[in-house]
């Protein structure tokens, strides 16, 4: 009875064990065409007066790379040190028209590149769980040891707003006074998730499936196999992000917004685009408000997704949320 008990049991685990191995060798698909929407809006963008990139070390040695756009010094406004988190794909260099407009309004924009993007780590991926909360930790730290007496105010984009809801809602988001989302990608299970983000997005569902069953017992050896593909365009692959591995997926986001917004231990202000093509804009304020009416949400008229960040019609509600006052109606 026993041997026939662990036959039966070695036959699932077998079968168990090649369904998941299944999934995640064959569970892929290949790259979605661009979306012109996506990189269009940075056609117009002047980048000659890009700020060189600078470096400054991570716990572990790599070097976080980031650009800095100082606060004009003519513009009489409190010291404001503002961390600036890029989107999915992107890097530093995108938050250039943003980062412009608020130096000039006197406050000193940092933009780190994320690991996993850009100047900073492997392309694509990081090393283990909670690597971005250190590396953030990290970069607050050296922000705050350049400008002393500055108040720190976190920004993010899109999966960046994503992860800077997380961040908020972690012991380091004390240090901030103010935690800005822009059109903030809040998860795929999400009410403002639209389907047509799949155009920029594409997961890799089984083989998601299967890692994510595989770390919920521990295993994690996998972790560094690409995940979800991103619509870029082709012509931009030197610079721009393709893939992610199933780690970096993970950690650059959040993974529960409903908790993240509870949680948030800083003041939240949330903004988007009323054209936003990946986003259901009309559906943040219901989202935000049926965890936490006090937060403040402002659709800004007209703007699609990627022009958060490079129309400046967005800027003066961006300067609002940051500076904690009154957003435009």
């Amino acid at each position: 009875m026993l041997r026939t008990i662990l036959i039966a049991a070695l036959g699932v685990l077998i079968a168990a064990v090649s369904v998941i191995g299944g999934m995640i060798i064959f569970g892929t698909s290949g790259d979605p065409p661009a979306l012109a929407s996506i990189g269009k809006p940075f056609e117009s963008v002047d980048f000659s007066d890009l700020p060189a990139l600078q470096k400054t070390p991570a716990r572990d040695g790599t070097p976080i790379a980031f650009r800095v756009w100082p606060a004009s010094p003519s513009v009489s406004d409190p010291k404001r040190a503002l961390i600036a988190i890029h989107g999915s794909s992107a890097m530093s260099s995108s938050m250039h028209p943003l980062g412009k407009a608020l130096s000039t309004l006197g406050m000193t924009v940092y933009a780190p590149d994320i690991r996993g993007h850009g100047s900073t780590g492997a392309r694509g991926d990081i090393d283990y769980p909670g690597q971005l909360d250190d590396d953030l930790a990290d970069f607050t730290a050296a922000v705050a040891k350049r400008q002393p007496d500055a108040e720190l105010v976190l920004l993010g984009f899109s999966s960046g707003g994503g992860y800077a809801l997380h961040a908020a809602a972690t012991p380091l988001g004390k240090r901030f006074a103010h935690t800005v989302l822009l059109s903030p990608m809040l998860g795929v299970q999400s009410p403002t998730a639209h389907n047509p983000a799949q155009a920029w997005a594409r997961p890799f569902i089984p083989r998601i499936i299967a890692l994510a069953l595989l770390d919920r017992v521990g295993i994690h050896a996998f972790d560094h196999l690409t995940a979800i593909a991103f619509a870029i365009d082709p012509r931009r692959a030197d610079i721009l992000t393709a893939h992610y591995s199933f780690a970096l997926m993970r950690a650059f986001g959040t993974s529960d917004y409903a908790a993240d917004l509870r949680h948030a231990a800083s003041p939240l202000a949330v903004l988007v685009g009323g054209k936003d093509e990946l986003f259901f804009a009309d559906k943040f304020a219901p989202t935000v408000g049926a965890i936490r009416p006090d937060i403040p949400v402002a659709v800004v008229p007209d703007l699609s997704h990627i022009e958060m960040i490079t129309d400046a019609r967005a800027v003066p509600a961006i300067a609002a949320a940051i500076r904690g006052t009154d957003l435009p109606k």
